[in-house]
């Protein structure tokens, strides 16, 4: 498609003094989040404290299947607290380049305060998925690879566009396709099928090279499947005309 006017400064000019990481503020905010507590527990706490910190705010599906008496805050709080932990700068790095990647399309669609209620429920839908497979035992979690995956479903639903194309700084404006427009864009569904993909060989125990923890693949499919599903209900913007589907 090509763009005669282009009054949002999008012309080749303006894309070559694009920086090459001009992230959204909301998505900028919650990586400095992520970092600072990463660096906190990883150096500025005593050990004591961050093995307290991890029991209080990761999600631990055993805290669910015994009375919610004397832990009533972190029954409440952990399924989203555990979004914002990591298991070590390399899990950080990952899930932020990630978050980078497709985090910044969603939030230049929806903008700031859908973004951060996106983030909330897609992490309640990742662990609700992930207790459902983990009940009553003692796995802990934590990771916004959740969210990650939700931000990826959303993306998926108008990033790639009708052509199948993407452009880094206008995919936020397409068109929303609709589930059945979306299963049948091949880029789309070659997506999906990569995506569902690798986390089945994580269901089968295939690593990827993380040696001192498991990947919460059922965390990964129940964030990704929220936000494929129910995008359009944070969606501003424009929708299909069969929406519905």
């Amino acid at each position: 498609m090509s763009h005669k006017n282009d009054p949002a400064g999008h012309g080749p000019e303006s894309r070559k003094r694009e920086p090459v990481f001009n992230l959204p503020n909301v998505v900028l905010a919650m990586v400095l989040l992520m970092v600072a507590i990463q660096v906190a527990l990883d150096s500025l706490l005593p050990r004591a404290a961050v093995l307290e910190i991890y029991l209080q705010t990761a999600f631990i599906p055993q805290r669910y299947a015994v009375s919610m008496a004397g832990q009533a805050g972190p029954y409440l709080w952990s399924p989203i607290t555990y979004s914002l932990l990591h298991g070590g700068y390399a899990h950080l790095a990952l899930n932020c380049f990630w978050l980078a990647a497709f985090g910044a399309v969603v939030a230049r669609r929806i903008g700031p305060v859908r973004f951060v209620i996106f983030w909330l429920l897609s992490a309640l839908a990742s662990a609700a998925l992930f207790l459902i497979f983990h009940w009553g035992d003692q796995s802990i979690m934590v990771g916004a690879s959740g969210v990650v995956s939700a931000l990826m479903g959303a993306a998926a639903r108008f990033a790639f566009g009708d052509g199948g194309g993407f452009r880094r700084d206008r995919a936020h404006l397409n068109e929303r396709l609709s589930i059945a427009q979306s299963l049948t864009n091949r880029t789309v569904f070659g997506f999906l099928v990569v995506w569902f993909g690798i986390n089945l060989l994580a269901a089968v125990g295939f690593s990827f090279g993380i040696a001192d923890s498991a990947i919460a693949w059922e965390a990964h499919v129940g964030g990704f499947l929220f936000g494929f599903l129910a995008f359009s209900l944070f969606d501003p913007i424009g929708h299909s005309q069969s929406d519905a589907y």
